[in-house]
C-alpha cells in the first residue's frame, strides 16, 4: 500500500461570520475542547502516518506558531505557507503542491469531522486514481453540488440538483487525496477546487474516485456552528483529540486534576472544565458548557450551552446561554446573555447589563 505521509490544511479563511472572535485570533486556531481547532486535526492526521503538514493560511503565519511545539511532540512537521492574497479554495495549494514528494492530504481547515482518513487513502491506493474525493450524503442536495459516480468513479458534476432527480445524493465533503501532478496540471493563480480543478480533470481524461465517508462532517463557521459542533463531541457524536487530553471523571464530564468545582455547585452533563478553571459556591455549569483554562464562575453564575475560552470571568449571579466568550473577557454581576451572543477577547459586559440575542460586542 502506498503511504500518505503529507497534508495540507487550507486554513486562510478569514472568518467574518464568527465576529469579534476571530478579529484577535485566526478562525482555525479558535479554541474547541479546550485547544485550537487546528491542533484536534492535526492529532487526526498524525494517526494515520501523516508526518509533514503544510498550512496554507492568510498573509500572516506567525499566530500559526502556537501548533509547532506541539506537532513536534508527536512526530509531525509543520509549515506555513502565507498566502498574501486569497487564492480560492485550490490556489493555494496549487501553489505548494511542488513542496510534496508523493501523494496528499487535503482538508478545509474549519469543517468538523472523524472521517476515516485511513479507509479514504486505502481506497485512493487502491483505485490508483489522479485524485480521491471524500463525499457525504445529504438528504436535500438543493444547496449543494452533487457528485454522480459510477460505481465509485466520479462521472459528473450536478449543481444544486432538486431532491431525488439523481441516482446519487452524495455531496463534496472538503477532504480529498491528489497525486501532486494532478493540481500542478493547472496554472499558478486563483483556482477553485469545486469550479475548475475536479471538473476540469474530467474533462481532461483523469481518474477521480469518490469515497463515502459515514464520519461527522460540520462546518463550524458560524457561532451557532460552532456551539453545534461542540455540543456534538461533548455528547459523543464524534472523538475528538483534545478531549483525550482532560481526564473523564464521570459519564459526559471532562475536567482537568487542577480545576476547582465548589462542593454545593450544580455540574448538569456534558461540560468541559479546563485547566485552573474554578465554579463558586452555588453555579451552575452545563449542560453543554465548556470552560477553558483559568475560567472563573462567580457564586451563583450560571452557564450553559456556552464556550467560554481562557480566563473568562463571570462575576456573581451573570448568567450566560448559548452564547462564545473570547480570551479575558468578563460578564459582570448579574449582567446576562441571550443565546447567540459574541464577546470578543478582553470586552467587559457591565454589572446588571443584559445582552440581547444575537449581539456582537464589540459590533462590527
Amino acid at each position: 500500500m502506498t503511504e500518505v505521509r503529507e497534508a495540507m490544511i487550507v486554513a486562510g479563511g478569514a472568518g467574518t461570520r464568527l465576529r469579534p472572535l476571530t478579529r484577535t485570533t485566526p478562525k482555525p486556531l479558535l479554541p474547541f475542547c479546550g485547544a485550537p481547532f487546528l491542533s484536534g486535526v492535526i492529532r487526526r492526521l498524525a494517526a494515520v502516518g501523516v508526518e509533514r503538514v503544510l498550512l496554507i493560511v492568510g498573509a500572516d503565519p506567525a499566530p500559526f506558531e502556537i501548533l509547532r511545539g506541539e506537532a513536534e511532540r508527536i512526530g509531525v512537521s509543520l509549515e506555513a505557507v502565507p498566502e498574501p492574497e486569497p487564492l480560492d479554495t485550490a490556489g493555494g495549494v496549487r501553489a505548494a503542491c511542488e513542496l510534496l514528494s508523493g501523494p496528499f492530504l487535503v482538508l478545509n481547515g474549519d469543517i468538523l469531522t472523524d472521517v476515516d482518513l485511513a479507509g479514504a487513502i486505502a481506497a485512493h491506493d487502491h483505485s490508483g486514481a489522479d485524485a480521491t474525493l471524500v463525499l457525504t450524503r445529504v438528504e436535500d442536495t438543493s444547496t449543494f453540488g452533487v457528485v454522480v459516480r459510477d460505481g465509485s468513479r466520479v462521472t459528473r458534476f450536478v449543481e444544486k440538483p432538486e431532491p431525488g432527480t439523481l441516482p446519487d445524493d452524495t455531496v463534496n465533503a472538503g477532504t480529498y487525496i491528489l497525486q501532486p501532478e494532478a493540481i500542478a496540471r493547472f496554472p499558478r493563480g486563483r483556482l477553485s477546487f469545486e469550479r475548475e480543478v475536479f471538473p476540469g480533470l474530467l474533462e481532461q481524461g483523469a481518474h477521480l474516485e469518490g469515497w463515502v465517508g459515514d464520519g461527522v462532517w460540520a462546518d463550524l463557521g458560524t457561532p451557532e456552528r460552532f456551539l453545534a459542533g461542540h455540543r456534538l463531541a461533548l455528547e459523543g457524536g464524534l472523538k475528538w483529540p483534545s478531549l483525550d487530553e482532560v481526564d473523564q471523571v464521570a459519564p459526559g464530564r471532562w475536567q482537568s486534576v487542577t480545576a476547582e468545582v465548589a462542593g454545593d455547585a450544580r455540574i448538569v452533563e456534558p461540560v468541559l472544565l479546563g485547566a485552573g478553571a474554578r465554579v463558586a459556591a452555588g453555579a451552575t455549569v452545563g449542560p453543554h458548557a465548556v470552560l477553558g483554562a483559568g475560567v472563573q464562575v462567580g457564586e451563583d453564575a450560571t452557564v450553559a450551552d456556552s464556550v467560554l475560552f481562557d480566563h473568562v470571568r463571570l462575576a456573581e449571579g451573570a448568567q450566560a446561554e448559548g452564547t462564545l466568550m473570547g480570551h479575558h473577557a468578563r460578564l459582570g454581576r448579574q449582567a446576562r446573555t441571550d443565546p447567540g451572543v459574541v464577546i470578543g477577547d478582553d470586552c467587559h459586559v457591565a454589572a446588571g447589563e443584559r445582552l440581547a440575542a444575537g449581539t456582537r460586542r464589540p459590533e462590527g
